[in-house]
């Protein structure tokens, strides 16, 4: 049994901040990561750009957090959009701010800011252990137990920081298998969905063709959900940031309504078919009239065929054209997580009612926001909060 001072759990976003703040707060560290190297799942969300954070008024940003954004508020108000920004700035880390409001590194890798990171824990103090299994605690469940390259080990630490993702993504650590360990425990935990998916769509022969033709200039509802994003057709089905934005209120059940033309009324669609030549072909009207492209004009055939010729009945298939999905994909497709460790669970400190001196922090906890920033720093604002209460623990 080793004896240690303060344990964290899981290298993503969130045990790497509270490893930081325990290190500052004078504790020795000791970070331990099942996988060969850290934050994996951080460096394949930045591959296509890392989304830092969104600028935007902070109520508007905790808004996006819809049942938690209560409980997250004071971790946001006290490290949100302007202080993300500040910190990697810190690392050496130059951001900007799109046209959307998302921030990026100028890099736009998220290997320059780990690399940083991890050089400035190390200067800490932190020790890293890689290969480093969490599967439980002993017998006696006072130490906890690891799985290791040289075998069994069991560790004896003051205080405990979790940080070991969701469910999504089981190949690059976060795989959700911490859950039945917590739950043994007492820990309540609300049971997980996928979160920022795709949706799955059986396809006919005529669409394979157009498998990853992006879809733009669009509108995408479910319920009172609406997006202006763009999405791609997959094999798969249906993927992409505005899918992704009413993600949930798909998966609630909601159906997906798609307008083809959101700038124009349909009086105004009706009129612009109405006015083209009678002898035209229906795929030249919807192209000439309304600039719609093949993968657009092939999405009308393939859920409102037979399309109506008369102008008014066309006007509105384009302007609510109803997507039939089979539901979400996989949970480990998706690129986070809804469920988890419920609020009831823990304390304002982010400890854990059950488990005394075992704080959570990051994805394990049951919070759900969209794409956007919202999700990186949730996990920073909450790994800070964590650790810095871990640090004033004295058990």
């Amino acid at each position: 049994m080793e004896q240690l001072d303060a344990l964290v759990i899981g290298s993503g976003p969130a045990g790497l901040m509270a490893a930081q703040e325990l290190a500052a707060a004078g504790r020795a560290v000791v970070l331990t990561e099942a996988k060969p190297s850290l934050g994996r799942k951080f460096l394949m969300a930045g591959k296509s750009g890392l989304n830092l954070t969104k600028d935007e008024p902070l109520p508007r940003f905790t808004e996006a957090f819809t049942e938690a954004a209560g409980w997250l508020a004071p971790m946001l108000a006290d490290f949100g959009p302007d202080e993300v920004q500040e910190w990697a700035q810190g690392l050496g880390q130059e951001v900007f701010t799109g046209s959307s409001g998302r921030v990026f590194p100028r890099s736009m890798k998220a290997s320059p800011l780990l690399r940083a990171w991890a050089a400035r824990l190390a200067g800490q103090g932190v020790e890293f252990r890689t290969r480093w299994r969490w599967v439980g605690w002993d017998a006696q469940e006072k130490g906890w137990h690891f799985a290791t390259p040289e075998g069994p080990r069991l560790l004896a630490p003051r205080v405990v920081v979790l940080a070991l993702g969701g469910a999504s993504w089981a190949r690059l650590g976060s795989d959700g298998a911490w859950a039945p360990l917590l739950e043994s425990r007492g820990v309540a935990l609300a049971p997980f969905q996928p979160a920022n998916m795709g949706f799955s769509v059986n396809w006919s022969p005529h669409m394979t063709r157009h498998f990853g033709s992006p879809i733009k200039g669009v509108a995408l509802s479910a319920g009172a959900a609406r997006s202006r994003g763009e999405f791609v057709i997959s094999a798969r089905g249906l993927e992409g940031g505005g899918i992704y934005a009413i993600s949930r209120a798909l998966r609630e059940g909601a159906p997906l309504m798609l307008d083809l033309a959101p700038d124009l009324s349909a009086e105004g669609v009706a009129a612009r078919l109405a006015a083209r030549p009678a002898r035209e072909s229906l795929a030249n009207r919807l192209r000439k009239a309304l600039g719609l492209p093949p993968a657009q004009i092939a999405l009308l055939h393939e859920f409102a065929r037979p399309l109506p010729p008369e102008p008014g009945a066309l006007a509105a298939r384009v302007k609510a054209l109803e997507i039939r999905h089979s539901g979400p994909r996989p949970l480990d497709e998706a690129i986070s997580t809804a469920g988890g460790i419920r609020q009831s669970a823990f304390d304002d400190t982010l400890m854990l009612r059950a488990l005394p001196g075992v704080f959570a922090a990051g994805e394990m906890l049951d919070w759900e926001a969209p794409t956007g920033g919202y999700l990186l720093t949730a996990c920073l604002a909450t790994g800070r909060h964590a650790g810095r209460a871990a640090a004033r623990w004295q058990g």
